[in-house]
């Protein structure tokens, strides 16, 4: 009797457990199929429509990369990031548009297949012709009593630019070189004391930059990536050194000739008449320059250039371009 008891509630308590089993699946499928097709067929149609047209936009968009290159007269050229839609995060920025023409496009760089660090030792003269960007490197070895009022057209400009410092000058204006760079500008090296590069043996050569690097990192925490050789007197044995010290021997591409005293208006004319994308221009702390600087400033801006650093200037990433760049989109870093 008790036997028979037991086997009925055991066969009772199965019945139980597959009837629960089976309500709990037609629920998951129920749920599942919610989850599966989730939207009106209005609504994946206009999630259709809203991909072809970034797909569609993307291909007309696109601006392709530029490699770096070896140029007979400028040497190393660095390449130009191009720029395309990034499709996918276009899409998942843009499911709530209800009219195509509302769509925010965001964009991401492309880099090129060939960089400066697959030409060698090369010396750098400009950036990319492509690069709406420009740069002041300053050479300072002396003219402290210039550099205030240069320091404050730069600031008035909200402009960035590059100090290549004279390292016996640095040993003796630390502090003058840390006021330099709070205000945002780099700071990089223009060898010890102005020695041409291309007299020295390696020995020499090597202690001339290595001193003043030395002191950018030990007073100024600076990780500097650039060399300015005294007077643009280098070799290819100086540029050699160099790269072997992880540095890129920069030159300009537009000279002020300010240490000879020319006019401030003829300094800015020579902009006017000179100035294109990815050039460096060449300065010092002269009264020239310090007075032709603001003048120069407005020209470069006024030909739509913008001012940078020459790491900058000679670096791939791209200058966003707001023709370009429409419907308030965004660039991702």
């Amino acid at each position: 009797m008790e036997m028979k008891l037991l086997m009925k509630l055991l066969i009772l308590g199965s019945s139980l457990s597959f009837l629960s089993e089976t309500t709990a699946n037609a629920m998951i499928n129920r749920s599942s199929s919610k989850i599966i097709n989730p939207l009106t067929p209005n609504e994946t149609r206009v999630r259709a429509d809203l991909m072809d047209t970034i797909k569609n936009e993307a291909t007309l968009r696109r601006i392709a990369p530029i490699n770096a290159r070896i140029d007979e007269i400028w040497k190393a050229i660095p390449g130009y990031n191009g720029i395309e839609i990034d499709v996918e995060k276009t899409y998942e920025l843009n499911k709530g548009v209800i009219h195509l023409s509302a769509i925010q496009y965001l964009y991401k760089e492309i880099k090129p297949q060939i960089s400066l660090g697959n030409l060698g030792a090369q010396p750098i003269h400009r950036g990319n012709p492509s690069k709406p960007l420009v740069s002041f490197m300053i050479n300072v070895a002396w003219g402290n009593e210039y550099l205030p009022h240069i320091r404050e057209v730069l600031k008035k400009h909200h402009a960035k630019t590059t100090f290549f410092l004279d390292g016996s000058w640095l040993k003796k204006n630390i502090d003058l070189a840390k006021d330099i760079a709070a205000e945002g500008h780099e700071l990089s090296n223009h060898a010890y004391s102005h020695k041409n590069m291309s007299q020295l043996d390696r020995a020499q050569a090597i202690r001339e930059i290595t001193r003043t690097e030395q002191l950018l990192v030990s007073n100024l925490n600076v990780r500097n990536t650039l060399f300015a050789p005294p007077s643009g007197d280098f070799d290819m044995e100086t540029v050699k050194i160099a790269k072997e010290l992880n540095l890129k021997t920069i030159l300009w591409t537009l000279d002020t000739v300010d240490w000879r005293n020319p006019t401030p208006q003829s300094i800015v004319q020579k902009i006017e008449n000179n100035i294109k994308p990815g050039y460096l221009i060449l300065m010092h702390p002269t009264k020239s320059s310090s007075q032709a600087l603001d003048e120069m400033i407005t020209v470069i801006e006024r030909k739509g250039l913008r001012l940078g650093t020459v790491s900058e200037v000679i670096s791939e990433s791209r200058v966003p371009n707001q023709e370009a760049l429409k419907n308030s989109s965004q660039i991702e870093e």
